[in-house]
């Protein structure tokens, strides 16, 4: 593992991170690494563990260095996602080959992380910083940022504006940031039956044939044609069961489980209450069971946005496009807090085999970040 001295490199502090296997939900080995290149410069640093099993516990960070002014944010996550098989090397042995730095993690997004502390190491003197790091945004995410942002709201910390890492450029560092997220919403439908023979159907019920009605109806909807900032909502069916061995047999029971990527046009709530509609129509005594990952939220295009847009032109020449695609973040959580705008690495080996990152977009991610820092900690970005 590289050395971290107090003031960071952000390849060393990167592969120092690679290094520590933290597959979600992450242990402490990685935040110890954190940490240590946090403290020399300034920061103080609350570590703590929330939740119960099943889903918890879970350690997170925060660490702040208070100097008055305004309140500058960033947010991340240390957990990655488990490595798979196939490798070319050790997911967990960060390794330079040519241009790149491969290992779990280096985009998505232990990179994005290390580029902010080299940053904030070389930020100004005047406002305040905080990181607000989980070990949990690839898991259940049920105790991470939410518990984060119930700390800060118990220490009185209210940011003003805040960037989170997540690797949004596509093909080039700096060619795409996320100004909001579709909602997310996961359904499990069950359609009870009567078991029977099936030469007397008039003594069963098939449960199937009602779930299949049930199934034909949805796909025929269209939710909308999307809005000004969204792509169109979209429901998918993701699984069906029926579990039935014989031949012979109806079953007793079928299910299906749906998952709906929705826009600001909808609320998840309402989404469930249609689907839960829709089933006791063609089966009264069906069940639904909903869970909501998080509501459709924006940014609208405002300071955040002109200020990190500035900050990657000075530096690339690119003018980032504004999206809203992509899958739930944490942003959904911290929407609720100040204006929040995603932006990181690029997002192309992300979850892949040989995930990697260009050494010299960690260097630049760097200088961008701190050109963000050095705007966003103006006495009057509030």
């Amino acid at each position: 593992m590289d050395a971290i001295t107090s003031l960071p490199d952000v390849v060393a502090l990167t592969k120092a991170l690679i290094a520590c296997e933290s597959v979600t939900p992450a242990g402490p080995a990685v935040f110890d690494v954190l940490e240590a290149a946090l403290l020399p410069l300034g920061f103080s640093v609350d570590r703590f563990l929330a939740g119960e099993a099943p889903d918890g516990p879970v350690e997170n960070l925060l660490a702040v260095r208070d100097r008055g002014g305004p309140h500058f944010a960033f947010a991340g996550h240390l957990d990655v996602v488990p490595p798979g098989a196939g490798w070319a090397s050790d997911p967990f042995t960060p390794e330079v080959r040519g241009a790149l730095l491969y290992g779990r993690g280096a985009v998505d997004m232990k990179g994005a992380i290390a580029a902010f502390v080299v940053a904030a190491a070389r930020a100004p003197s005047t406002g305040t910083l905080s990181l607000l790091i989980t070990g949990d945004e690839e898991g259940p995410a049920t105790f991470g940022t939410v518990a984060i942002i119930e700390r800060m709201a118990a220490r009185g910390l209210q940011p003003d504006l805040c960037l989170i890492g997540e690797p949004t450029s596509v093909h080039r560092l700096g060619d795409m940031i996320k100004i909001g997220r579709r909602g997310s919403v996961n359904i499990w439908i069950e359609v009870p039956g009567k078991q029977g023979h099936v030469a007397y159907p008039h003594l069963a019920d098939n449960p199937i044939t009602r779930l299949v009605a049930i199934l034909a109806e949805i796909d025929a909807i269209t939710l909308d044609d999307g809005s000004e900032w969204f792509q169109p909502s979209n429901i998918e069916v993701t699984d069906l069961g029926v579990g039935n061995p014989a031949t012979n047999v109806i079953p007793a029971l079928a299910t299906a489980r749906l998952s709906i990527r929705f826009n600001d046009r909808h609320r998840g709530s309402d989404l469930t209450a249609m689907i839960t509609a829709i089933v006791k129509r063609h089966a009264p005594d069906g069940r639904v069971t909903a869970r909501i990952s998080g509501e459709a939220f924006l940014t609208p295009p405002g300071t955040l946005s002109t200020l990190i847009g500035a900050a990657i032109e000075r530096r690339t020449g690119r003018h980032p496009e504004l999206s809203t695609t992509g899958g739930t973040s944490d942003a959904r959580f911290l929407s609720q807090l100040c204006p929040v705008v995603e932006f990181g690495l690029v997002n192309a080996t992300m979850h892949k085999l040989d995930e990697a990152v260009a050494v010299d977009d960690l260097i630049l991610l760097a200088d961008i970040y701190e050109d963000i820092l050095v705007a966003a900690l103006q006495p009057a970005i509030r």
